[in-house]
């Protein structure tokens, strides 16, 4: 985005939630949309006068049929691009040479044709493995090279693959929004080394400061084996890990004949070798200056988890666990305890009752606690708290987070802080809890004896974190 408002460029988004875009700092330099892109007229109003559109839609983590809505989704874009008078498409998709790719990459390549099936004309970018922090295909590489010193892999670690830079991505997306005439066609971009994903993974090591990595190659693990360790020992979940892992069986290296040299050249100061992109990308992790994250996209939730604020005339039955107190506490300090739950600093106390929970919802499938946060001190709404979100903040007052792990229902965990004007003021922690059905009232009452651990633990451990931070205020 940035790399087009440098250039002078105007800038329309369209997006789900304005209230995510909050936390960039170019979102009051562009225009915004609403809606969803499987609306056609939210689609065609939002292209409206629009000369070059991006097409960045992805849905491999919204449920196991995500080719089936990916190109419903580019059916929709393609017709809305055509009615508002578009000149030009641009679409980032995944590089599929071999006759026999995953359903990921078919998927991409779907994506294309879907968009290609209308008269706009469509560049397509297509990319293997994009080096950046943030990515899944980075954390999943990061994790397992840092976390595994020995490690017992498929045979397919000794495909080749091209990698390239977030950095240089950005740079032919950028570059392809300014060709003079219309371009129709598909063309590969990758960076200018070709390297099997064990070399690459040894690099991870070797740029990290770690032992060269012992990988023990073996026959027998397939794609979901793979995906169940890789979500078990990683952030990233079975069900994205599955499509990524497919998606590593095929070899992604660019076709001379497709590059993307053919319409737009390098950059003047070259593309980007492996080794400076890792460490790019680990620096913006190591200094906490990762901007967007793959749990930012929300999550897969099952059908009845899709109306998340259900008004309180609509008859629902809630559960509450409630912890309330007057405290002396400055405002400053309970806040930043607060802003800073989950992730390293984890739930304050019960450690081993939340690792539970998050490893029970690993195995039925869901994020688990893994899933971590994009800032270790800062939450925005739309950010991922292990497998909590923020729903609503209030910046030094009220933090609202809505469950995404795998439940029978609905649930929230809210934190509030009040002044009261004489010195003192309320601090309340309220868990909320929303059953479906039968099971779901069975499912609270089950685990209600565990809630006189964590709860009281949490909030007791949450004031005395920030009475003892106040001296460093």
């Amino acid at each position: 985005m940035r790399s087009l408002l440098v250039k002078g460029l105007p800038v329309r988004v369209f997006v789900r939630d304005q209230k995510k875009l909050a936390r960039q700092s170019w979102a009051t330099q562009v225009e915004v949309a609403i809606g969803n892109a499987n609306d056609l007229e939210a689609t065609r109003k939002a292209l409206e006068g629009v000369d070059t559109a991006f097409y960045l839609l992805h849905s491999i983590n919204i449920t196991t049929h995500y080719d089936e809505i990916e190109a419903s989704m580019a059916r929709t874009f393609a017709q809305a691009a055509e009615e508002a008078g578009v000149r030009q498409i641009v679409y980032l998709g995944g590089i599929a040479n071999d006759k026999n790719s995953s359903k990921h990459l078919e998927s991409r390549a779907n994506t294309g044709r879907m968009l290609s099936a209308g008269s706009v004309p469509v560049i397509e970018l297509r990319a293997g493995i994009i080096i950046g922090s943030g990515s899944a295909s980075f954390e999943m590489l990061r994790h397992l090279t840092h976390r595994l010193p020995i490690m017992t892999t498929p045979k397919w670690v000794t495909n080749r693959t091209q990698p390239i830079a977030i950095r240089d991505v950005l740079y032919y997306l950028t570059q392809a929004s300014l060709i003079d005439q219309p371009v129709d066609g598909i063309f590969d971009i990758g960076g200018p080394e070709v390297v099997t994903y064990e070399e690459m993974m040894q690099l991870f090591a070797k740029v990290s400061g770690l032992r060269k990595r012992f990988i023990i190659k073996v026959p027998i693990l397939s794609p979901k084996l793979s995906s169940l360790w890789i979500g078990l020992v990683t952030p990233v979940p079975t069900t994205l890990a599955r499509p990524l892992v497919g998606s590593l069986i095929s070899e992604v290296v660019v076709d001379p004949m497709k590059s993307v040299d053919l319409i737009i050249p390098k950059p003047d100061e070259g593309l980007l070798r492996i080794r400076k992109a890792i460490e790019f990308a680990l620096s913006k992790t190591t200094d906490n200056e990762v901007e967007t994250r793959w749990s930012d996209a929300a999550g897969p939730m099952a059908p009845w988890q899709k109306a998340q604020s259900d008004p309180t005339w609509a008859g629902a039955t809630e559960y509450h666990d409630i912890k309330e107190t007057i405290t002396d506490v400055s405002s400053k300090a309970l806040w930043r305890a607060v802003e800073s739950i989950g992730g390293d600093t984890g739930w304050y106390g019960s450690d081993f009752l939340w690792f539970s929970r998050g490893l029970l919802d690993r195995l039925v499938g869901g994020v688990g606690l893994r899933r971590g946060r994009r800032h270790p001190l800062h939450l925005e709404v739309g950010d991922s708290v292990d497998f909590w979100r923020v729903e609503k903040i209030t910046k030094g007052s009220e933090l609202n987070l809505y469950a995404e792990m795998i439940l029978p229902g609905k649930a929230w965990l809210s934190f509030r802080i009040e002044e009261l004007g004489d010195g003192t003021r309320k601090f309340t922690q309220k868990a909320t809890f929303q059953p479906r059905g039968l099971g779901g009232q069975l499912y609270w009452f089950v685990i209600a004896p565990l809630h006189i651990f964590v709860f009281p633990t949490m909030f007791r451990n949450l004031i005395k974190a920030a009475r003892l931070s106040e001296s460093s205020l």
